[in-house]
This record gives C-alpha cells, structure tokens and sequence, in this order.
C-alpha cells in the first residue's frame, strides 16, 4: 500500500520568475518597453536639434554612453527585482528622513536664530514617526490607514517529511487548492522568538501527582527537571506561523476576517488549524514583533 502512495507523488516545477511581468515586445515588458521607446525618442530628438551644430557620428559618440546605461537600468535585474526598480527604490531611500522620531504633534523646527554652523553639524531634521498601523479593532484588525485594513490568524504546522507519498501528495493537492483561491493580498509569516518555559514547568509540577502511576509521576517530574536545565543553559526559541489577510479599502475589516475563515474551511483539508486573533491576542502579536527580546509563553502569547 505504502508503494502504491509513493507512486502517486507528482513532481511540480515552479520557474523562478513566476512573478514576473509579461513580454509584450520580444522578451521586453511593457515597462521595459516604455523605458527603451522614451529614451530613444528623446536621443532622436536631441540628434536633429544637435544636427545643424555637431556632426553626426560625434553625437553618437556623446549619447552612446546614455544609451547603454539606460539599456543597462531597463533590462538588467537583481535578486529578481528589475535595476529600474532597484533606482527607484535608492533614491527614494536617499530624499526620505534616515531618523524619526515619535511625534504625533509633528517636529518643532529650530528657531530662527540658531547660527547656522549648529544647523549644518546637527545634520538633517528628524521626521515624525508614522506607523503603518493606526489602531487594533474590536474585532481585531489593524487599521492600517490608507492601507486598507489586516487581520491576523495563527496556523498550526505538521510533520510533512513523515508521511506516505500518498498523503504528501494529498496534503500539497490541499495547500494547492487554498492558493488557488485567494482573493485578495495574503501573507504567510513564519516567525522565531525566544520561548518561556515556566509556565510548562509550572504545570508538569502541578499534574505530576494526579497521574495514575508512580512511574508516570517520576517522568513528569524529570521532564520538568530537564525543562528548568535547558532554559538555563541556552535560549529556548520557537517558531509561529502567522497568516495575514489585507484588504486594501480601508472598510474592508469584515472582509479580511471573511478571508481567515474561508482560509481555515480550506486549510482543514491540509490538516492545518487556522485560528483567527481577536483583539487582544492581535495587539500582543504587535508588542512581540514591536520587541523581538521578548519572551513569550509555550502558548505564543
């Protein structure tokens, strides 16, 4: 039986690029098109209002170079990103404040008579600090301005590399299914914190002297023993997978929380437990991810 399930395992093969755009022009995008075509028609431009005054093969020789950065810029990639949104990206991180503040009345500029000498040495003023999210709903979605709105579940995770090929199969054909069907901006966040095991201690303490057998007792007992020795030792981390579902209109809280459920309806199926966050549980998802040296309980909280 076991070799029959094996033999039902179906390789997939996932290109590397499969977010990337589609060729409109040859192997160019329509972005990358648009690059090339603007650029061109500028130098074609600047060669006939160049041309009474410069000769031909010296403005090419002056464009040449521009050409082939441009070139460079719209075709070229990295880590799969294109180098004109790799540019983009720089310069905005250039003209944007390296240092915020926390502000919500905004940043009092410094008065007029400070000699100017102190101005060039204090560098570039800070920036009021805008965090994306706004505030945590009742029902626990994070307001995420003109963003949209977010809400957050907590999955379970299961020993994929133990089961038959069968099962393997079944459980991706399930997961597959579930991708499948989204609607809307989703994001699958696999997380590691450091882990408090005192609670657990706690309550191996506690249970021991009600299990049926001595023997039982002795091994909880132990286990606890073992428990305080290795939290002592070195630090304990555990791992969380979160699923986050957006929606960008900012009224869309009830949708996002519609999309968790359908996701755990989809999700039974991959023998995945889906569990949505209320409030509370969502604002201590945010304290965590806000302090990261924190220490959370075996439960996540």
């Amino acid at each position: 039986m076991a070799d029959h399930e094996d033999e039902t395992v179906l390789p997939a093969k996932i290109p590397a690029d499969v977010s990337r755009s589609d060729q409109v022009l040859g192997p160019l995008t329509a972005r990358q098109t648009a690059i090339l075509a603007t650029t061109g028609l500028v130098l074609y431009g600047g060669y006939w209002a160049a041309r009474p005054f410069m000769a031909p093969v010296a403005y090419a020789a002056l464009v040449a170079p521009v050409a082939v950065m441009v070139t460079v810029v719209a075709v070229g990639r990295r880590d799969g990103i294109g180098m004109d949104r790799l540019l983009l990206a720089a310069t905005r991180f250039h003209l944007t404040p390296k240092r915020r503040v926390p502000a919500p009345e905004g940043i009092t500029p410094l008065p007029a008579l400070t000699p100017g000498a102190w101005r060039v040495r204090s560098g570039r003023p800070s920036a009021a600090l805008r965090l994306p999210v706004r505030e945590v709903t009742e029902t626990g979605t994070l307001d995420l301005a003109a963003d949209g709105q977010a809400a957050l579940a907590v999955c379970s995770t299961l020993n994929f590399h133990l089961r038959t090929g069968g099962e393997q199969q079944a459980l991706n054909e399930a997961f597959a299914r579930w991708l499948n069907s989204l609607t809307g901006p989703t994001q699958i966040l696999v997380r590691a914190h450091r882990l408090d095991a005192a609670p657990l201690v706690e309550e191996l303490l506690e249970s021991a002297p009600a299990l049926p057998h001595p023997a039982l007792e002795r091994a909880a007992l132990a286990h606890a023993d073992f428990l305080v020795e290795l939290a002592a030792e070195r630090d304990l981390l555990t791992r969380q997978v979160l699923l986050v579902a957006r929606e960008p209109s900012p009224t869309g809280g009830a949708r996002a929380g519609h999309r968790l459920t359908e996701a755990a309806r989809a999700l039974e199926a991959a023998e995945i437990t889906v569990t949505a966050l209320d409030a509370p549980a969502t604002a201590q998802m945010l304290r965590l991810a806000a302090d990261p040296e924190s220490v959370a309980t075996p439960d996540g909280a």
